[in-house]
């Protein structure tokens, strides 16, 4: 059995594939084809070019905008002098990117063509921002593409990137309402690195002509991750600049992804499209799917027009820089079986266990928090350390916040969110976050914000809110002015006007005894 490459860094890795598949295909994107090559020299020209404007080490470079193999191209090449990329989530309302970028203190911004107006207002109201460019051509700022132009003649990188360094920072929310900018590094990103192949699991062997698919947002783990994936593996990538149905099928048609990773609600979306009949769907070989539980009969719909694909659940976090417990496909039974109720088990080199408040470690079929311990685990929330001590302990271990418990043969079933956490259609809103916004209103006395269920997203947010004395509250008035302070995502779909919010003793927002009576009848308090 071959060994795979030993690339510790993502310049290691990109110099690697260069030399030994220099003219197969790495990126594809909006009709524009990179080799391995072209790729490893477009990344070390812009590390040259962005080393000479002044960036270096630990610098913060921001990306604002969609998913575009010029995204990766800023990563390889920040990571290459030892810079940090921030991926800023393009959904967000303008006030949530302008934090996010001045929390990073990001002195340079890379901006897609759609959001370059947008970009150049923080580059003129946030003080740490010095320079500004485009992704792709564009008369109001100097494109990547002339940026590396104009610094052919710049002098090699005096830098050796090390696998410990940072290499990028996603910002994911929390229950204060303020996003953590989570700290990943090149071993985080690269942690399968150099297995000998008889340890590769078959669901994870990439064959010579598979080819993934990022098409989820690159601010978070799973489109940052999936899109280095493949290259990881000696293999083409497509990326498509957000899920686009029509852009998915044809890229399937034509046999350019063979293996991809989408929530339950993009599948559902994808194998519900009239088109899907006419296309030829035999050589897509993997799904991957997480962020919610698949409904089984999702499940059989998706195997029926995916007959020779291998279904893999996913669970992780942007803390745990993606999977960390895997549900394989020969658990995946079309009948239904126990194991499909689960997360699955925890990767190699992963540790995984269920404790109760006290940290210790509880017994098969109770439930406890999961706790994880690995190589991929983040190095610290930025600038955050008490929060950081929070969530790591001084032995490693990571607390996940979700409530779960394991079977006598080591599969993990989550029960229940330690914290309040929503995910909808694969996103992740904190009842904090939209809570804020909602205060903000003039005739909001309380609120309080849960997810319910919703067929086609899994859960939907929710508000419940109590008026100001004499108050009349209107649902669409409040969606709409919470929309405008928060992405459209986090809004509430629908509002509930009370009299009281229900409480315990010390105070504390019963969130649990509002959500009751819409998940009543069903075995988990997450769908």
């Amino acid at each position: 059995m071959r060994e795979q490459h030993s690339a510790m860094t993502l310049n290691e890795l990109a110099d690697y594939w260069a030399a030994e598949k220099p003219d197969d295909i790495a990126y594809r994107f909006d009709g524009r084809a990179t080799s391995f090559r072209e790729f490893r020299d477009a990344s070390e020209a812009l590390a040259r070019a962005f080393a000479a404007e002044g960036v270096g080490k630990g610098d913060r470079i921001a990306w604002i905008g969609k998913n575009s193999d010029r995204y990766f191209l800023t990563l390889f090449a920040a990571a290459r002098i030892g810079a940090v990329t921030v991926p800023v989530g393009w959904r967000l309302a303008t006030a949530e990117m302008a934090f996010i970028v001045e929390d990073a203190e990001a002195g340079t911004i890379v901006s897609g063509p759609e959001f370059l107006d947008l970009a150049s207002g923080f580059a003129d109201t946030i003080g740490c921002v010095k320079r500004l460019f485009g992704a792709e051509g564009n008369p109001t700022a100097e494109c990547v593409a002339s940026l590396q132009a104009r610094h052919e003649s710049a002098p090699p990188v005096d830098y050796s990137p090390h696998c410990d360094d940072p290499i990028v920072q996603l910002y994911t929310s929390g229950t204060t309402g303020q996003p953590k900018g989570v700290v990943l590094t090149q071993n985080n990103i690269l942690k399968g690195r150099s297995r000998d192949e008889r340890e590769i699991p078959n669901w994870d062997r990439w064959a010579e002509g598979d080819a993934g698919l990022q098409a989820m947002p690159v601010a978070h783990i799973a489109g940052t991750g999936y899109g280095i994936l493949p290259l990881n593996r000696g293999m083409a990538c497509s990326i498509i600049a957000e899920f686009d149905i029509e852009r998915t099928l044809d890229l399937i048609d034509a046999r350019h992804v063979t293996r991809f990773f989408l929530v339950p609600a993009a599948l559902q979306m994808l194998i519900t499209h009239p088109r899907l009949a006419e296309i030829d769907t035999s050589g897509v070989v993997q799904i991957a799917y997480g962020a919610s539980p698949m409904p089984l009969q999702l499940l059989r719909d998706c195997m029926k027009a995916f007959p020779n694909a291998g279904f893999a659940q996913f669970y992780g976090m942007t803390e745990t820089t993606g999977t960390i417990i895997v549900l394989p496909p020969e658990d995946h039974d079309p009948a239904g079986n126990e194991r499909m109720r689960s997360a699955g088990k925890p990767l190699d080199g992963v540790e995984v266990r269920i404790v109760d408040e006290q940290g210790k470690e509880v017994g098969v079929g109770e439930v406890g928090e999961i706790v994880t311990r690995s190589e991929a685990n983040m190095v610290h929330y930025w600038k955050q350390p008490e929060r950081t001590a929070e969530t790591v302990d001084g032995e490693g271990w990571l607390r996940t916040g979700d409530a779960a418990y394991r079977d006598a043969d080591g599969y993990i079933y989550i029960h229940d969110r330690m914290k309040d956490m929503i995910i909808t259609g694969g996103e992740n809103v904190y009842p904090a976050e939209v809570e804020n916004a909602l205060y903000e209103h003039p005739q909001v006395s309380e609120a309080a914000v849960i997810g319910v269920p919703d067929e086609t997203w899994g859960e939907a947010v929710k508000a419940v809110i109590v008026p100001k004395n004499g108050a009349k509250i209107d649902e669409r008035e409040i969606i709409a002015f919470v929309r405008e302070r928060i992405a459209g995502y986090k809004t509430p779909k629908t509002v509930d006007v009370i009299a009281v919010m229900p409480r315990n003793a010390s105070g504390k927002i019963l969130r649990k005894d509002l959500r009751a009576p819409y998940w009543e009848g069903r075995e988990r308090q997450v769908n």
